[in-house]
């Protein structure tokens, strides 16, 4: 009548990873959950979750993400399926493709945007980004 489905380690724990200040990666990270960079990523970033990019936190290369909020630096390519919220304090050089953007007064927004609302990428299990028609 009832199923005991086991809930994976991460489910327990809440589905965000952190990578703390004073961290530095250098290499790709692909991830299921939502992520939290305080530290300094260089390479590039793909998760099927959202991205919080702290104040201390800085990424250089390229971020595929469902959601991003940005206060730190990030130089490179993002592609925000959905909503890219840049914060005041937030650095941003590169190219900018989303489905809605904010970006708050005093913020650093020097980036070639485009904005995709009919057609959105979607992240496969092999970590391939594919073009799919929205509904």
């Amino acid at each position: 009548m009832f199923e005991n489905k086991t809930k994976s380690y991460t489910e327990l724990l809440g589905k965000t990873n952190r990578i703390v200040e004073g961290t530095t990666i250098k290499g790709d990270i692909i991830s299921q959950a939502d992520f939290r960079l305080d530290g300094e990523l260089k390479g590039n970033f793909q998760t099927k979750g959202k991205i919080v990019i702290g104040p201390a936190g800085s990424v250089t290369g390229d971020i595929i993400c469902k959601n991003a909020d940005i206060e730190g630096k990030f130089k490179g390519k993002i592609q925000v399926l959905e909503v890219l919220n840049v914060k005041n304090k937030a650095s941003i050089h590169g190219e900018v493709i989303c489905g809605k953007l904010s970006v708050e007064p005093g913020a650093d927004f020097s980036a070639s945007c485009a904005m995709k609302t009919n057609t959105k990428n979607t992240i496969a299990n092999d970590g391939q980004s594919r073009p799919e028609e929205a509904n």
